[in-house]
């Protein structure tokens, strides 16, 4: 029992690291599509858009890494490769899905992501994030 116990606090740290990584790798890719620092436009300014991409993001990530975990077999190296990789997908298709809103309608979402007023586009886009990790999560299942 103890060595199970130990085994599974081993996998929850392993898969909480991968998490962290996951989350934070979202934030850098955040950052990078909004003009101005994150951290800035979030805490200081108090941005509602910018809020609420990274959120989306970070939901998303989060669906993602859960059900992959859900779904690893035993064998918690696979499972954490496969948590991993998943988790890559998703940020990749997330990046790719607010380039695409970006290119097919006016103006720059990232210049509208830093107004002060809350933009419509912001929710587009964080719906967006959304439905890709449940798609994601789907083929996982």
């Amino acid at each position: 029992m103890l060595q199970q116990l130990l085994h599974g606090m081993l996998a929850a740290v392993a898969y909480g690291v991968i998490g962290v990584a996951m989350m934070a790798l979202g934030y850098v890719l955040v950052d990078l599509a909004t003009p101005g620092k994150l951290r800035d436009l979030i805490w200081v300014r108090r941005n509602p858009n910018a809020a609420l991409l990274l959120v989306s993001g970070l939901l998303g990530v989060g669906v993602i890494l859960t059900t992959a975990i859900a779904a690893s077999s035993d064998d918690l190296v696979a499972g954490l490769v496969g948590t991993l990789a998943y988790g890559l997908l998703g940020l990749v298709l997330m990046s790719l899905s607010f380039l695409l809103i970006d290119a097919i309608t006016p103006g720059k979402l990232g210049d509208e992501l830093s107004t002060p007023d809350l933009h419509p586009a912001t929710w587009v886009s964080a719906g967006a994030h959304l439905v890709i990790a449940v798609i994601i999560a789907a083929a996982i299942w």
